[in-house]
This record gives structure tokens, C-alpha cells and sequence, in this order.
């Protein structure tokens, strides 16, 4: 008997056959499953949990959809302690159910730091040294000093503080700096459009103090930029060393702050060209 000859019966047509149907039907189960096991096609929008905490959303079943999982925490005496304040993925992501979601909250309890030696050092040396030690520049205090914007004086609120004193981290540190023999006036920076942190950050690096801030739209640090200075912004102003400026904060969220600063932008040269173009006339000229 040759292969051949089962060609010819029916009893071996019948088992290829019964062998096809069931290789379709290993891969129909095994592509099923697959489906199932990585949840093909159902994907979720990840909500924006800023502000919330992880009790809620897990009272609220939020765990049935995501894997929320909490991977750092960071003192923000700005936010209520155990509140969120990161998350990856961000808001408005698309994943499947049972993913991950890393958050970072708030820290009930700031980390401490040891107050560094700022004496000596220049303004802009002393203010990336506190940022890293995540310490607060407050106000600058200019005194009469042969040495312009050296640091004079270290204090806590209106007190001397020694080096290696232990701090919480956002500890505000006020310094005393030098005005130089030739102080000069000072420009004002244009502020507006910048957030809270950069915006005092751009005035203390120019010798300025932080005024009075004014939240326009609420309280919310994250959305706030600067939508007007006092002295106002592209009015060539000079200031003193250590001059305050005031600061009026909106929301970003429902204001166009880019075409807000081409338009402060374009009526200050229109302003400087009128001025230009229309000399002072002296009445008591004889003609």
C-alpha cells in the first residue's frame, strides 16, 4: 500500500477535514482570549486628579478602571497634605482598564534641610544655591556696601540665621545685599505672561522685590501668569535696587495671553511712534 492509497478513502478525507476545523478553531480561541486578556478595543480617558485624594478616587471606584499607584511625595505647603499633584499618564490619556497611573502627592510633613552659608556670595550664586536646598528667597534688603548685590546677611523673618540650622524645606530666607558704590536705576522686566515662580524668580535676579500679588481668577497657583505690573509692564520705568513691584495674576485656562502681549507690545511702539511723530509745541514762541 502506497501514500496514494488513502486518497482514495473517505475515512481520510473526513479526519483532514476535522483537522482544519479544529486548527481554525485553536486559532479563533487563541486570538479570543488574546482580546480579552489585553482588553482590545476598551480604553478609558484618564481623568485629571489634581487636588484629590487618593481615598476619594478609590471611594468612587476609580480603582476599578485604573491602578492607581502613588510613587513620591513633595512638600507644597501651597496644597492640602495627601492631595494629588502629578500624574503619568496625564489627564486626557487614553489606556486600557486595570492600567497604571502614577501619582505624587503632597508630604504631610516637609523634608528638613540645613540652612547653607549664603555670606559673600554673590545675589545670583545665593538664589541657585536655595533653590537647591529648596529654600525660599523672600525679600532683599539693600544696604550701603562697597560690593553691589553681594550677600551681606542671612535671616529668618527679620533674624540672623546661622549656617547648618535645620529648616523645613520651603523655608522663606530674607537677604541683606549691597548697593555698590555706583547702584544706578534698574529697568523693569516685562513679566507678563510668565508664571508665579518665574515671575519672582526674573524680579529678584533683577534686584527687585516681589509687591503686593493679586489673584484675579482665584487662588490657583498652577493656571496663574501675569497679567499686569504696577509700574505697568513696556513703560520703561526705573527702579532702585530693592524697589517692589506689584503683581496681578489671571488664569491661563480661559485667557490668550500670547495675543495679550502682542497687543501690549504693538500699542507701546504706536504710543512711541505718536510721541515721535508729534513734537511738543512751545506756546510762547513768536513767530
Amino acid at each position: 500500500m502506497g501514500f496514494f492509497y488513502f486518497l482514495g478513502k473517505k475515512k481520510f478525507y473526513l479526519h483532514f477535514l476535522i483537522s482544519i476545523l479544529l486548527t481554525i478553531a485553536l486559532i479563533w480561541g487563541f486570538f479570543k482570549y488574546l482580546d480579552v486578556f489585553t482588553r482590545h478595543g476598551e480604553v478609558y480617558l484618564v481623568p485629571d486628579f489634581s487636588g484629590k485624594m487618593v481615598q476619594d478616587l478609590k471611594e468612587k471606584h476609580f480603582d476599578d478602571y485604573f491602578n492607581l499607584t502613588i510613587i513620591d511625595s513633595v512638600y507644597d505647603k501651597g496644597h492640602e497634605p495627601g492631595s494629588i499633584v502629578m500624574q503619568n499618564p496625564l489627564p486626557g490619556a487614553k489606556v486600557k482598564q486595570g492600567r497604571h497611573v502614577y501619582l505624587t502627592i503632597v508630604a504631610k510633613m516637609p523634608e528638613m534641610v540645613m540652612m547653607p552659608n549664603l555670606r559673600n556670595l554673590s545675589l545670583r550664586q545665593a538664589m541657585v544655591i536655595l533653590d537647591e536646598k529648596g529654600l525660599q528667597l523672600g525679600s532683599l534688603e539693600y544696604v550701603k556696601y562697597f560690593a553691589k548685590n553681594a550677600v551681606i546677611d542671612q535671616l529668618l523673618n527679620k533674624d540672623p540665621i546661622e549656617v547648618g540650622t535645620e529648616l523645613p524645606k520651603g523655608t522663606v530666607i530674607n537677604l541683606v545685599v549691597g548697593k555698590g558704590e555706583h547702584p544706578g536705576l534698574i529697568p523693569l522686566p516685562v513679566l507678563i505672561g510668565k508664571k508665579i515662580t518665574t515671575a519672582r524668580h526674573v524680579l529678584h535676579f533683577s534686584s527687585l522685590n516681589v509687591g503686593h500679588e493679586y489673584f484675579m481668577d482665584g487662588n490657583d497657583s498652577t493656571h496663574a501668569r501675569v497679567y499686569k505690573t504696577e509700574p505697568e509692564a513696556f513703560s520703561k520705568s526705573l527702579l532702585r535696587l530693592g524697589d517692589s513691584v506689584n503683581i496681578w495674576y489671571r488664569s491661563d485656562e480661559n485667557f490668550d495671553f500670547k495675543a495679550y502681549l502682542q497687543q501690549l507690545k504693538t500699542d507701546t511702539t504706536l504710543s512711541d511712534t505718536n510721541q515721535i511723530s508729534k513734537p511738543e509745541i512751545n506756546n510762547d514762541t513768536i513767530y
